[in-house]
């Protein structure tokens, strides 16, 4: 079985998307749909720095728009199964299926546009705890009254919160703890991000979805949905409550995925799989991140796509 992933925020790069620019309709691609997301999104992906594509309300309609604009040339129909981390979510149900390709832009450009705004009310953040007790890594989390808001699997749970509850467990660590405070605006996925929901929520009502059309799992509890209006409540949900995305790697193990093709800007949901489905039956991984990729993925699809 192959799985397709499509990866969250802090993936991006500056300059990612240059080199998809030589393929043709991709810069018509990218001024479509920078027109539904609100962004110049031909500008954020090749001449924007660093800094600019950090900014949340351009960052997650960039990555969604890269993901989908990479996928238009793999043969879709050898791909089992399809996931994204946190906003990549968006991507992955795009496809599924479940979503048009309009429509995932469109969301993702609210997204972020509303989490940036959620983030301007209150100083909030995120620290990546590393290694350590899982069990007592989150009770270090709970105690400082911070929220574990991604729990990425291979030794990773990232908190989130106040600031003075992040300094507080970066001073006190659990054993065998290295803390990393993140470069993001606020607390993503915790309940500081409510006014965000409740406007994603009223965009995604004017939206008719598809039951998905291949496997599709959800951050929420690592399980696949086979109702597309389900699934669009969860990724609303989702900009509140924890990305699981340690369930959804269990997940892959348990159904089998011997290949795995990481949408860009690829590396870090690849990363993870490599540490936390090790042995036997580790899968097969291509990062796609220039078109130079394309004939690896072309060639995994090929030769496992499909199967299950």
């Amino acid at each position: 079985m192959l799985a397709v992933l499509s990866p969250g925020q802090g993936s991006q790069k500056p300059g990612f998307l240059t080199p998809w620019l030589d393929l043709t309709g991709t810069e018509a691609r990218l001024r479509e749909w920078s027109a539904l997301a609100g962004v110049d999104l031909l500008h954020l992906g090749t001449a924007a720095d660093a800094d600019e594509i950090k900014d949340t309300a351009r960052t997650q309609p960039l990555l969604v728009a890269a993901a989908l604009l990479a996928a238009e040339h793999l043969p879709l129909d050898g791909i089992a199964l399809t996931a994204g981390h946190s906003v990549g979510e968006l991507g992955a149900a795009a496809l599924a299926g479940v979503l048009s390709a309009d429509a995932a832009i469109t969301l993702a450009g609210v997204r972020g546009r509303e989490m940036a705004a959620a983030c301007a009310l209150e100083p909030t953040g995120m620290a990546a705890v590393l290694g350590g007790d899982p069990d007592e890594v989150i009770a270090a989390i709970e105690a400082n009254g911070l929220y574990p808001a991604n729990r990425n699997g291979a030794g990773q749970i990232v908190a989130a919160g106040a600031l003075d509850g992040l300094d507080k467990l970066a001073a006190a660590p659990p054993a065998r703890t290295r803390i990393i405070r993140l470069q993001v605006a606020g607390a993503f996925h915790t309940p500081y991000m409510a006014p965000a929901e409740t406007a994603l929520a009223a965009e995604a009502a004017g939206i008719t979805p598809a039951d998905p059309a291949r496997t599709l799992l959800s951050n929420l509890d690592g399980t696949a949905v086979d109702d597309g209006a389900a699934m669009v409540q969860r990724l609303v949900r989702q900009v509140t409550a924890p990305v699981r995305w340690d369930l959804c790697m269990r997940t892959l193990a348990d159904l089998g995925v011997t290949g795995v093709i990481e949408l860009p800007p690829a590396g870090t949901l690849a990363g993870l799989v490599k540490r936390e489905l090790k042995g036997d039956g580790a899968p097969e991984i291509v990062t796609l991140n220039t078109p130079d990729d394309l004939p690896a993925a072309r060639d995994l699809i090929a030769r496992i796509g499909g199967r299950s």
